[in-house]
């Protein structure tokens, strides 16, 4: 056998395919270990919700409850006694590499339970909740189109020749 066909086919996986794995490997888990145990093609959102709710455990992220003095406030002066949770852009990444990784272990994607409505729903809930609680927005920003960069740059050199 070509010694370059092996290299190439046993190079590494990508960090995005890693962590894919790894992700898909603790759903597994989390499934054989929940009672009674839970095989692949028998989950669905609602599973997935409450995998999304145990990880909270080991979050790092401190997320202030409504009656928490630093409720909104992004940098409090001290700590409090508000938890620590999942914040809302790990949980999105993970759901969407769960997504793929149901995908290409054979799962209908017409089906996919990480694509479903109550699993978006459930993120949009924690997105809007989580900055509230720490003052932080999570607005998503517009691109301008193309054409109008370009004229905002000629625009702007036309400005920077003028006396």
């Amino acid at each position: 056998m070509d010694s370059t066909n092996t290299s190439s086919s046993s190079s590494s996986p990508s960090r995005y395919e890693s962590q894919k794995r790894r992700d898909w490997d603790t759903f597994g888990q989390y499934l054989r270990n929940s009672k009674p145990p839970l095989s692949f093609p028998s989950f669905n959102p609602t599973h997935v919700l409450e995998f999304l709710h145990y990880l909270d455990q080991f979050g790092k992220t401190k997320i202030h409850i409504q009656t928490c003095p630093y409720f909104g406030i992004p940098n409090p002066p001290t700590a409090c006694p508000c938890p620590f949770r999942q914040a809302w852009g790990s949980l999105d990444a993970l759901v969407g590499r769960l997504r793929a990784a149901y995908d290409e272990h054979g799962g209908n994607p017409e089906i996919n339970p990480f694509g479903a409505p109550e699993v978006r729903r459930f993120l949009r809930e924690v997105r809007d909740f989580q900055s509230r609680s720490r003052g932080i927005s999570y607005e998503k920003k517009r691109k301008r189109p193309k054409n109008q960069q370009q004229q905002q740059q000629e625009q702007e050199q036309e400005d920077q020749q003028e006396p």
